[in-house]
């Protein structure tokens, strides 16, 4: 049986993934010598449901089902601001940027994602929903004393803001993972509706 690695997220504009970029090369030259592996910004999306791999002839359902939940709610805002570490700063596995949104559209809209998916037969996300764009993940095999210092430096940026941008879709993609990095595919885009 075939299968595709797939998450359904918000894709971001060209413009945000320049500022991306600029705040990752900031943070590499910054924390030089930090044992992460740095994120490319054309890799980077607002991810709502990671599904893994996911059988090929299940793609059209889950097409249908992310069409009905767009549908149902309006276009938002977001903002770009904050910086910070996944578990927490004592013991960073991940290094991301914030995701703002005032609305409360982004998790009304993440939930029912979330729901849809689990009538399909995926199984439930086991962690809480926490807007973020993931910017590095530390080395598996990074020294202790080394990834607590990574938290500090991390707390010790500054945290403005790079942008903001407005929300009329969300996206199906496939990843393919490739030696050079995961190359994605949007499979669809799925318009926001009225909230009606």
């Amino acid at each position: 049986m075939s299968v595709v690695r797939a998450f359904i997220a918000i894709d971001l504009p060209a413009s945000l993934r320049r500022s991306l970029s600029e705040r990752i090369a900031s943070l590499r030259n910054n924390l030089a010598g930090a044992p992460v592996r740095w994120v490319r910004a054309n890799g980077i999306h607002l991810t709502l449901r990671f599904l893994g791999d996911t059988e090929v002839e299940r793609i059209p359902d889950v097409k249908q089902a992310l069409l009905k939940v767009a549908s149902t709610y309006p276009g938002f805002s977001i903002r770009l601001a904050g910086l910070g570490c996944f578990p927490n700063a004592r013991r960073p596995r991940v290094v991301w940027l914030g995701v703002e949104e005032e609305t409360g559209v982004l998790p009304a809209l993440q939930a029912a994602t979330e729901a849809a998916c689990r009538e399909l037969g995926f199984q439930p996300e086991a962690r809480p929903f926490s807007p973020h764009l993931t910017l590095g993940r530390v080395r598996r095999d990074a020294d202790p004393k080394a990834v607590s210092d990574l938290g500090r430096a991390v707390e010790g940026e500054e945290q403005g803001s790079l942008g903001s941008m407005g929300v009329d879709e969300v996206c199906l993609f496939q990843s393919d993972l490739k030696p050079d990095g995961a190359v994605y595919t949007k499979l669809l885009a799925a318009r926001l509706g009225t909230g009606a």
